[in-house]
C-alpha cells in the first residue's frame, strides 16, 4: 500500500526519500518582500534581512489551488498541516479536499491538523511513511496516526519573541522578556494547538537544561527526537548530547528550520519534539 504524503512547509521538509512527497510552501513577508518557503529560499538571507529590518512582517498560507496541485494525480493521501491555531493551512487543505474528491470520487484524502509545526510534524511524516512501507491500509494509517498524535509533543527554546508577538501569537509583555539580559523562553505546544510559554530561562545553558527536564517529565524513554534549529547547531549538539547521557540508544535527528521556523523561532531558537 502507498499513499501520498502532502505538507506544508512549516514541517521543515521539502524532500523525502522513497515516498511519493510533496511540499506546500507557505510564504514569510517583509514589507513589499516576499519570502518562498522551498528549496529555492536562502534562508539565511531572510533571517539576516528580518533582524535589520523595521517593517511589518508577516507569513502568508498555501491556497486552495496549491493544495490541490498537490493532490493532483493521488488516489490515497495524507495531507499533514501547521497548527490551525497558528495558521490558515489547514482551512484551505480541508477546502481543497473537499473540493477535489468533488471530482474525484473514487479518491481518500485524510488532513491532519498537527496542533504543532516543525519536528512534531515531521515525526508524523516519518510515522505515515513507515505505515506505507509496512502496507498499512489507508483506514488503518489514519487511526495509527491519529492515535501516534497522542504521543507526541513539542518543546522551543527562544531568544526572540519579535515575530511571534507581531502576530498575535504571544502577548508583547511576555516577548520583551525573551532577549533581556540573556532571557530565554521556553514553551510549549499546548493541547489545542497554541504556544504556551511555561519557563524564563537564563541563559541558554539553562534553557536546554530545562526543555531537557521537560522531555523527560513528558515521559520520553528513549525513542525518536527530532531537532530543528534556526541558526544554531551547536546549541541542538549540545541538547542531543544531554538526551543521549540519558538514553544512549535514543533515535535523534537534527534539521535546520526552513524559511517559516525560522521565521517564528528566529535566530538561536531550538525546535524539539519526541514521542513519549
Amino acid at each position: 500500500m502507498s499513499y501520498r504524503i502532502v505538507s506544508d512547509s512549516s514541517s521543515n521538509i521539502l524532500k523525502l526519500d522513497n515516498a511519493d512527497y510533496k511540499s506546500v510552501p507557505l510564504t514569510v513577508v517583509l514589507g513589499e518582500k516576499q519570502f518562498v518557503d522551498d528549496e529555492n529560499l536562502d534562508v539565511r538571507a531572510m533571517v539576516e534581512e528580518m533582524s535589520k529590518s523595521k517593517e511589518k512582517c508577516s507569513t502568508s498560507c498555501p491556497n486552495v489551488f496549491d493544495w490541490l496541485e498537490a493532490f493532483k494525480g493521488a488516489s490515497e493521501c495524507f495531507a499533514v498541516t501547521i497548527t490551525s491555531n497558528l495558521s490558515g493551512c489547514y482551512a484551505a487543505a480541508v477546502q481543497a479536499k473537499n473540493d477535489f474528491l468533488n471530482s474525484n470520487s473514487d479518491a481518500k484524502i485524510c488532513v491532519i491538523d498537527s496542533l504543532s509545526t516543525g519536528p512534531e510534524m515531521e515525526l508524523i511524516i516519518e510515522k505515515l511513511q513507515e505505515l506505507s512501507g509496512e502496507g498499512v491500509g489507508f483506514e488503518e494509517a489514519e487511526k495509527a496516526v491519529r492515535e501516534y498524535l497522542e504521543k507526541t509533543h513539542l518543546f522551543v527554546s527562544l531568544e526572540s519573541l519579535n515575530n511571534l508577538a507581531k502576530n498575535g501569537r504571544v502577548s508583547h509583555t511576555v516577548a520583551k522578556i525573551a532577549g533581556v539580559l540573556g532571557i530565554r523562553v521556553v514553551g510549549t505546544a499546548s493541547e489545542d494547538g497554541y504556544l504556551e510559554p511555561i519557563h524564563k530561562c537564563r541563559g541558554e545553558k539553562k534553557a536546554l537544561e530545562t526543555m531537557k527536564n521537560e522531555v523527560l517529565k513528558k515521559g520520553f524513554k528513549g525513542g525518536k527526537l527530532r531537532i530543528a534549529h534556526c541558526e544554531n547547531p551547536s546549541a541542538a549538539e549540545k541538547f542531543k548530547n544531554m538526551i543521549l547521557e540519558v538514553y544512549p540508544e535514543s533515535d535523534i535527528k537534527i534539521r535546520e528550520c526552513t524559511g517559516l521556523c525560522s521565521f517564528y523561532a528566529e535566530k538561536g531558537g531550538c525546535i524539539i519534539a519526541f514521542e513519549a
